[in-house]
């Protein structure tokens, strides 16, 4: 029986994971959260204070995984689960560089197909309709102005002591964009194929619903 793919493309703080994680539990697919693979060989990166020309030849040696506790996807770095670790903006802007590079996004390539043949899922990402499944059943590209999603993560971080401002997150966001756009390797943009979806003016709920709508609209 073949699977179903589904993949959701877009930039930082586009609610692109949280809104994932409603959809795939409500149609019972299992959520891959590409970013956090991402983020956890930033991490390793860092905390090993590895140099980008050592990057290559110690990645075997990273042992990332994702592993499912009570339909949760939890983020493993070797024996480690790094779930909270890997969600700091100093991690998302290292994340951002370390996925420019050629052989991060190969190490990591293989255990996201692998994932997708054997699974029914939902996807998330930068270049998942454009290089990690290209043959997905559905294409969705989520996005919201750059000031909403600023608004979005201020109000996420705000409880915490050291929250930055809102103008330090939107300088962090657009900087995040101008890069992840830009890169040499699967730059972020919209699949040809993917159907747009702006949610700068609705809720998670709204959100989650429309993008349920398209997903049966196409594969039923």
């Amino acid at each position: 029986m073949s699977t179903i793919n589904i993949a959701i493309d877009g930039p930082a703080g586009a609610g692109k994971s949280t809104i994932a994680k409603m959809v795939s539990a409500k149609l019972g697919y299992i959520y891959v959260d590409t970013g956090a693979l991402y983020r956890t060989i930033a991490l390793y990166i860092t905390e090993n204070n590895i140099a980008d020309e050592d990057i290559e030849k110690a990645l075997p040696a990273a042992d990332v995984s994702l592993r499912f506790v009570d339909g949760t996807q939890r983020v493993y770095l070797g024996d480690r689960d790094v779930s909270g670790l890997i969600r700091t903006p100093e991690i998302s802007m290292a994340a951002s560089r370390t996925s420019a590079i050629p052989a991060v996004r190969e190490y990591l390539f293989d255990t996201q197909q692998k994932i997708a043949r054997e699974n029914n899922v939902i996807m998330d990402g930068r270049d998942i309709g454009t290089v990690v499944l290209p043959n997905a059943d559905v294409k969705i590209f989520l996005t919201a102005s750059a000031e909403e999603r600023a608004n979005r993560r201020y109000k996420e971080l705000a409880e915490k002591p050291d929250c930055p401002s809102y103008e330090e997150i939107l300088s962090d966001i657009i900087k995040r964009d101008e890069q992840d756009m830009n890169r040499a390797v699967s730059p972020l943009k919209q699949a040809d194929d993917a159907v747009l979806v702006d949610t700068t003016k609705l809720d998670l709920e709204t959100s989650a619903e429309e993008i349920i709508r398209i997903i049966r609209e196409k594969t039923e």
